[in-house]
């Protein structure tokens, strides 16, 4: 029974089960949204069409919808091992072909994205590999909180209308995707460098490091050493950015009309066009599960031998704390920003002051309702960081959770990384109707598989420590080792990851509600004030930096005030500094410690009366 219950067999259990459960549910999305499918589809195929009962019912029998969700379901599946992904209900025809040029073009646009998030995380980065300290990481955070909306439009004005350096919407050739390439790039370049740079001080600090260079080696092998040690529990989020930046473009998609298979799936959606909206939400899961699967072997081929060997030494958990000013001073600015608006009405409306600069009648301008940004910024803000606040702490009681049975984990968290937050808000609005409650379940549906397979990779690579296997020799029971070591050492790198994510929850948020699916008029939610003043954002931007800016705010005080949420110092899995480096250890304890040899400068340190064991 045991065999036939591995672990991988339970992973791979687990995505079947949410497979089938994400693709049943869209599926019934035209019976759950409680509208009439041949209504929409004649809208779709022809909008001037009246909807007749006669014409309701041609649509009707032409599609098979009066034989029921179940049988159109299973007659879509049966053609899938033929490569068959049905008709279009639009357009009328076959479904894979835009599927797939859709999935291409996106690809495309991931690659590029990605090259520039790369660049971005090297820019963060190499600051700590040269001054081998680390930093609180306020600004990376802040690169992390942009919206990518926002930064698309700004991008679209500055360097295709203004300069007219770059086209400005389309898919004809490299040159197009280079601005949705930045837009993208820069908030994942940010969250990842952020990431990395707060696993690298801890390493540095260690004694191999300063054994390396007193034995003469070069800083470019102790950075890619130490590069190589912190990169194993990172390796599946840079998987998960990379499908994020895959299906999750929707905004940007939109904003420069690139013909992508989030941008298919969105009006596949709003047309209730079934066989197109059911290929392009496979596509982007089969992409998760395939590029899940790369991560995961990535990540075994770094650990190497220590994860079999339970030759691990994990770096303590040191978390670089800012100057106190620093979440000060954010802190008391949006706070102060918050209180003032909330003395102030959101909701008057004066056309005689529409899209005025900032005054002391109106401390940010002004909309194009002419109503007061600022008294807006301060009322969305309970609304959006009270909301980003629920969701986050929620993905991290469900991450650590599931870190502790990484079968279950990485299964579900492969599909809910592949499926974009617009397609889970159209679901969830099909049930219970836009809004902030239902843009916030969609996002809580699907902000946890970066913190749970996190959490996994943190967990397996502390029961494969040399430390916890020292703790079971001498006794410690299952309860004290859980408890003191390694909860302790998963749950602080998870929650400033949690902190890292608490703006891009709120952009998650605010994307729902920049395609319609989140806060409706005239709430002021953070996005919808982004999407309102979108349109206007050249004649009167301080509309749209206002709720930028606090989000910036938010990002950078999260992250620096991270570290001063611990009551102490972090407990670690890796046994006293005196006891982990010196040369008087045995040869074992240096044989793996990266997950692979260490180099012939060390084993000269090595005294060598010691006979390696």
């Amino acid at each position: 029974m045991a065999r036939l219950f591995t672990p991988g067999r339970r992973a791979a259990l687990t995505r079947l089960g949410c497979l089938a459960a994400v693709l049943a549910a869209v599926g019934l999305l035209p019976w759950l949204s409680g509208r009439d499918p041949a209504l929409t589809v004649l809208r779709a195929r022809s909008a001037e069409q009246e909807g007749t009962p006669e014409a309701l019912a041609a649509i009707r029998a032409d599609l098979g919808l009066d034989a029921g969700p179940l049988s159109l379901l299973g007659s879509w599946l049966s053609g899938l091992p033929r490569g068959d992904l049905g008709t279009s209900w639009v357009s009328g025809t076959d479904v894979l072909p835009s599927v797939v040029s859709g999935l291409q073009v996106s690809l495309a646009l991931m690659g590029a994205a990605l090259g520039v998030a790369l660049l971005v995380t090297c820019a963060v980065v190499a600051p700590v590999l040269v001054r081998g300290r680390g930093s609180a990481g306020a600004f990376a955070a802040m690169l992390a909180a942009l919206p990518e909306f926002l930064l698309a439009t700004v991008a679209l004005l500055v360097c295709g209308v203004w300069l007219g350096l770059l086209p400005t919407s389309g898919w004809q050739g490299p040159q197009y995707m280079v601005l949705p390439a930045v837009a993208l790039g820069v908030p994942a370049g940010g969250l990842l460098g952020r990431l990395v740079a707060d696993a690298l001080p801890p390493v540095l600090d260690e004694r191999w490091v300063e054994l390396w260079r007193g034995a003469g080696v070069s800083r470019a092998r102790i950075s890619a050493a130490a590069l190589r040690r912190v990169l194993p529990p990172l390796v599946p989020q840079f998987g998960m950015v990379a499908v994020g930046l895959t299906g999750g473009a929707v905004a940007v998609e939109t904003v420069f009309a690139v013909p992508g298979i989030g941008r298919t799936a969105l009006g596949a959606a709003k047309s209730q066009d079934l066989p197109l909206l059911q290929g392009s939400v496979l596509a982007l899961l089969a992409l998760g599960l395939v590029t899940g699967a790369a991560a995961a072997v990535v990540r075994r081929r770094l650990l190497g031998p220590a994860l079999r060997d339970a030759g691990l030494t994990l770096p303590a958990a040191r978390p670089v704390r800012a100057h106190p000013a620093v979440p000060l001073t954010l802190g008391i600015t949006l706070l102060t920003c918050v209180g003032w608006g909330l003395l102030r009405d959101p909701y008057t409306v004066n056309t005689t002051a529409r899209l005025q600069a900032p005054s002391w009648a109106y401390p940010l301008g002004t909309d194009g309702l002419g109503r007061d940004v600022l008294a807006r910024l301060g009322h969305g803000a309970a609304s959006t960081i009270g909301t980003a606040t629920a969701v986050c702490l929620a993905g991290l009681v469900l991450a650590l959770a599931l870190g502790f049975l990484p079968a279950v984990a990485s299964g579900a968290s492969d599909i809910a990384n592949a499926l974009p937050p617009v397609i889970a808000g159209i679901l969830v609005a099909a049930v219970v109707g836009p809004g902030t409650g239902g843009a916030a379940l969609a996002v809580a549906l699907l902000s946890w598989p970066a913190l749970s397979s996190h959490a996994a990779a943190l967990v397996q690579e502390v029961r494969a420590s040399t430390f916890l296997l020292a703790q079971r020799a001498i006794g410690a029971s299952p309860l004290w080792i859980l408890t003191r070591h390694v909860l302790p050492s998963v749950a602080a790198p998870v929650t400033r990851h949690a902190l890292l994510r608490l703006p891009g929850i709120a952009l998650a948020l605010a994307s729902l509600g920049f395609l319609g699916l989140g806060a409706q008029p005239p709430a002021p939610e953070w996005g919808l004030l982004l999407d309102e003043s979108r349109a206007y954002v050249e004649r009167a931007p301080w509309a749209a930096l206002s709720p930028a800016v606090a989000l910036a705010l938010l990002a950078g005080l999260a992250v620096s005030s991270a570290a001063y949420a611990e009551a102490g110092p972090s407990r670690t899995t890796a046994p006293p500094r005196s006891h982990s480096g010196s040369g008087s250890g045995s040869g074992s304890r240096y044989r793996y410690r990266f997950g692979f040899r260490t180099s012939p400068a060390l084993s000269a340190l090595r005294p060598r009366k010691e006979p390696v064991r």
